[in-house]
């Protein structure tokens, strides 16, 4: 039986076998005492990339997510986001229900980034009568907004605006690479523009599991007890830690082979080519269920983003023969809706 040609998220990679092996091999030891060299070397790593202090292994995004807005917001102020952003759609109201952080919003033009529309919208901390805004969150790739890249001028802006008006930045930084490897700018160039920032192993980079929070050397002290209040310490984590590792030798290279299947499936599918930035292409006003169900009765599956959206992202697992041979399907079925 033929595998199916899972286009459903770049989540749904599994490890390589040279991820694997590197997995198996790696020296590991009890991390909550921070003893393992393999995690030790990895947060090095990924702080040294993101040109900042201090990085902390963590289970997932969105534990990054919620210890990196935590260390730069207290119970009772305000984290300002847009309206699509994962932080607030995706994580199931932890910031409020766990943390006593308030969320608000911004409706934007499909994720992209304005900065000041969200300037706008930010609360001094000096008025008690408002509740302060004391961090904005800005989602790069944003899922929402079909893998679209933060123009960097933007995100300027706001790093420039936060320093005078004192709130801190806080990057969901899950799919940084896909973004980095789309714009040409290396990972520092993001990393100097924010004060925390989570990045995802589990997605386009395809490890089994973890994400990696980066911060000051302060920051990322207080982080460390955050992760094991939430039960977040981990002991002999360094197999995991290891394929992470592995990930950037080996996968962050090829993303851009990624964004070009993705562009190719878009043109196929009658979709501007242009439009695709990174690894995510957007089918709109199609009948979704529809769809959906008949492309995994032919073997492709596909994400339902709403009753009139479909969502398809490629990732390592589908290479250029998936790639058409999904492309085939969909559109035959997009013809005869």
């Amino acid at each position: 039986m033929t595998a199916p040609i899972d286009l459903r998220s770049d989540t749904v990679t599994r490890p390589t076998p040279g991820m694997r092996r590197a997995m198996a091999e790696a020296e590991v030891g009890d991390d909550v005492y921070g003893e393992d060299p393999a995690v030790r070397a990895l947060e090095e790593r990924v702080a040294d990339l993101f040109g900042h202090e201090a990085a902390l292994f963590v289970p997932s995004g969105t534990m990054g997510n919620q210890i990196g807005m935590r260390l730069v917001c207290e119970p009772g102020q305000e984290v300002l986001c847009d309206a699509d952003a994962h932080v607030v759609t995706y994580e199931m109201g932890a910031a409020a229900a766990v943390f006593g952080i308030s969320t608000r919003t911004v409706v934007s033009d499909g994720g992209l980034l304005d900065a000041d529309a969200l300037l706008a919208q930010v609360r001094p901390r000096d008025d008690w009568h408002l509740t302060a805004t004391a961090a904005v969150a800005v989602e790069n790739t944003h899922n929402r907004g079909g893998g679209r890249v933060q123009p960097v001028e933007q995100l300027q802006r706001l790093w420039d605006a936060s320093r005078e008006a004192g709130f801190a930045v806080h990057l969901d930084g899950a799919r940084i690479w896909n973004a980095a490897a789309a714009s040409g700018l290396d990972l520092a160039t993001y990393g100097r523009l924010a004060d925390t920032a989570s990045v995802c192993f589990s997605k386009g980079l395809g490890t089994p599991v973890g994400s990696v929070l980066v911060a000051s050397a302060e920051r990322i002290a207080a982080g460390r007890l955050w992760r094991k209040r939430l039960g977040g310490g981990m002991r002999q984590v360094g197999v995991l830690a290891a394929a992470c590792r592995y990930a950037l030798d080996h996968h962050l290279p090829r993303l851009a082979e990624d964004h070009e299947h993705a562009r190719l499936l878009a043109k196929r599918l009658g979709v501007d080519p242009a439009s695709v930035q990174t690894n995510m292409v957007v089918l709109d006003d199609v009948p979704a269920p529809v769809v959906a169900e008949a492309a995994k009765a032919r073997g492709v599956l596909v994400s339902q983003v709403s009753p009139r959206r479909i969502r398809l992202v490629t990732h390592l697992d589908v290479d250029r023969a998936g790639v058409d041979r999904a492309a085939d399907v969909l559109a035959d079925l997009l013809d005869r809706c």
